[in-house]
């Protein structure tokens, strides 16, 4: 299966509602093993949490499957996640699953099963692990290993309507990964494809203005492109004129940063009117502490960073939210015909 066209990719588009939505872990989460695996998979928080999400107006989320947690307990892993997309889907939230991710803030520690450790205290996402880790990601006596978690679960649910899109690689190259990922970004296309999966693939560039090998091969790999923007509504919107000009749909899979410019009334309006589907970073502040800043020791920051959500279901600010369901409406007016044929389809 090849890459597809501009056309398809913008016909596929044109017949799905505007995307927004959150990256998601429930509060009780420190990171995504803890989500996923069988001891610490809180399913109740989760539809507790996904039900203030569909209150608010969202209508996706993004959320990390790590490969550890699928390695090592299969039919377990792959049935917490047919209950994570009934779920979601019960709430109207699609889903854009994340297959791999280069992001080691817990030291660079590679993941590990059982217990997960506590957050540190007054610092920002302290306990996140990569997928699959390093050691397996350059293990080449694992790439067969690799490529079955990709068929176990895009495989299995290649033509389900519950999924937007398949992200494979979160920010391929951070942790000072940089071209050691590409051989598995590459590979993670092709298994993908071996699939022939009904949804399209992406996987976001995220290094602002660097022009590496990830960077063009995530272009060039994505049946709609994606990328990361924490900065302002200026930088932002540069970064969708340079991209626009592969015709393809664009996604941005991470933003929100309040204290850069990254905020709901910078963004969000701007993102409705081009039909840019959206997932800013995070929802209910929890273990994973992302209401924090990056690169200060604070726990009380003057302004959330991420978030949106008390642990009491209250918004962080109301008129946030009150911009979400706003924006959708606006979104929705302009795409009749997509918004309809969701509803059509539930």
């Amino acid at each position: 299966m090849e890459i597809w066209s501009a056309e398809r990719a913008r016909a596929w588009y044109e017949a799905t509602p505007w995307l927004l939505g959150m990256n998601f872990l429930p509060s009780t989460a420190v990171n995504a093993m803890e989500m996923w695996q069988q001891e610490t998979f809180d399913e109740a928080t989760i539809a507790r949490e996904l039900s203030w999400a569909q209150s608010f107006g969202y209508n996706s989320a993004r959320v990390f499957l790590p490969y550890l947690a699928w390695s090592i307990d299969e039919d377990g892993f792959l049935s917490r996640f047919e209950t994570f997309l009934r779920l979601a889907d019960a709430r109207g939230i699609a889903v854009l699953p994340i297959l791999f991710d280069d992001c080691a803030f817990d030291g660079g520690r590679d993941p590990a099963a059982g217990p997960q450790p506590d957050p540190i205290p007054g610092v920002h996402n302290s306990r996140w692990t990569p997928s699959p880790g390093f050691a397996a990601a350059d293990d080449p006596a694992q790439q067969s290993r690799l490529r079955e978690y990709v068929h176990a679960v895009i495989g299995t649910h290649r033509g389900d309507a519950r999924i937007a899109a398949w992200d494979l690689y979160n920010e391929p190259g951070n942790t000072k990964r940089d071209a050691d990922s590409l051989p598995l970004l590459v590979n993670a296309f092709r298994w993908a494809r071996e699939c022939a999966p009904a949804q399209p693939l992406t996987s976001g560039f995220w290094r602002i203005g660097r022009r590496d090998a990830l960077y063009h091969a995530a272009l060039e790999l994505s049946d709609v492109v994606s990328f990361h923007s924490y900065l302002d509504r200026a930088a932002t919107e540069a970064v969708v004129r340079e991209i626009a000009a592969l015709g393809r749909p664009i996604f941005v899979t991470e933003w929100l940063c309040r204290q850069n410019g990254s905020t709901f009334e910078a963004l969000l309006p701007f993102f409705a009117e081009e039909k840019i589907s959206a997932w800013h970073w995070g929802f209910v502040v929890g273990r994973t502490q992302t209401n924090l800043w990056w690169g200060r020791r604070d726990p009380a920051p003057p302004v959330w960073q991420h978030d949106v959500v008390r642990p009491d279901g209250t918004p962080y600010r109301k008129e946030e939210m009150e911009l979400v369901r706003a924006c959708r409406r606006k979104a929705e007016a302009a795409h009749p015909s997509a918004s309809s044929k969701t509803e059509d389809t539930k």
